[in-house]
């Protein structure tokens, strides 16, 4: 685990700063954070603020001023109580199927009275998930208020999740890793094969995978803006290069975003912490500045 625990310090900041806090000014319950900088909607993945739990993750956001969200299924899922148990995937499972909807219309209220857009939801479909986990998907993301959900998934379950995302009437983007594997997402061709003749099936495009496995995000986006509906931005260097301090890689993240400002793109470029750094919180934020810089200065 590359992050420190964060929580005691960011209490601290909390307890001096007041709660609710973005760049000194206080947020109302229901008053909109405003991320989007010349056209451009900077957000968080979630994941992010992994060492966080859910509550204070959205307090962070908070303080950054960070107004769109991806949630990640760690937040909202017991993953880490299931992975240790000897029957963790069934357990999991009936989370999933057997929780009330209640519990996840709680979670979207809290993103809203933070201010917070809950953009997308991350809910990785896997080929061992049943057609009722699929369903469920769709009906937790509607829960919440999400607009599209994001997923890690194989191309052999694309076809499934495609037929319950057309019957909710729901995008699904597919999410990238570098590694180059059979059945895994990694390269435009992946995408390509999962998309054709599935129409509610698009990508989530993690710029710093894709530079890592050897591919131009500028590129790509270029030439398939119009089914991407999420990124990822993270600093990666090439040949399978370690994740880095944003501005430290090889990955274009200045020309990626001004691609996005410049064209006009309806895409939210969703911040992704994975670099070795200290405080989450304030790493999180200079990455912010990074990409408030770039599309600003």
């Amino acid at each position: 685990m590359y992050l420190k625990t964060t929580r005691r310090a960011f209490g601290r900041t909390v307890l001096a700063g007041g709660a609710g806090l973005s760049f000194g000014h206080r947020l109302l319950a229901h008053d909109q954070i405003d991320s989007t900088f010349n056209g451009v909607t900077i957000g968080a993945q979630s994941y992010s603020f992994r060492d966080l739990p859910l509550e204070d993750a959205i307090k962070a956001m908070q303080r950054i001023g960070i107004g769109s969200c991806e949630l990640w299924s760690g937040h909202f899922e017991p993953l880490r109580e299931t992975r240790r148990a000897q029957n963790g995937r069934e357990l999991l499972r009936a989370f999933r199927l057997e929780t009330p909807l209640g519990r996840f219309e709680d979670i979207g209220k809290q993103f809203h009275e933070a201010g917070v857009t809950l953009h997308a939801l991350n809910y990785s479909f896997r080929d061992h998930f049943s057609d009722e986990e699929i369903a469920r998907g769709f009906e937790i993301a509607k829960a919440m208020g999400a607009k599209v959900i994001t997923a890690s998934g194989t191309l052999s379950v694309a076809e499934r999740v495609n037929r319950y995302a057309r019957r909710y009437d729901m995008l699904v983007g597919m999410h990238n890793h570098s590694r180059i594997r059979e059945n895994e997402f990694a390269t435009p061709a992946d995408f390509a094969a999962a998309s054709e003749g599935r129409s509610h099936i698009a990508v989530n495009l993690d710029i710093g995978h894709f530079v890592a496995a050897g591919f131009d995000p500028v590129d790509y986006i270029e030439k398939h803006h119009d089914k991407i509906v999420t990124l990822h931005i993270k600093d990666r260097k090439v040949n399978q290069g370690e994740n880095v301090a944003f501005g430290e890689g090889n990955t274009p993240i200045r020309e990626v975003l001004g691609l996005l400002r410049d064209k006009n793109y309806d895409i939210p470029a969703n911040i992704e912490y994975e670099y070795k750094g200290g405080d989450t919180v304030e790493e999180v934020e200079k990455c912010f500045g990074y990409c408030k810089r770039a599309l600003t200065s």
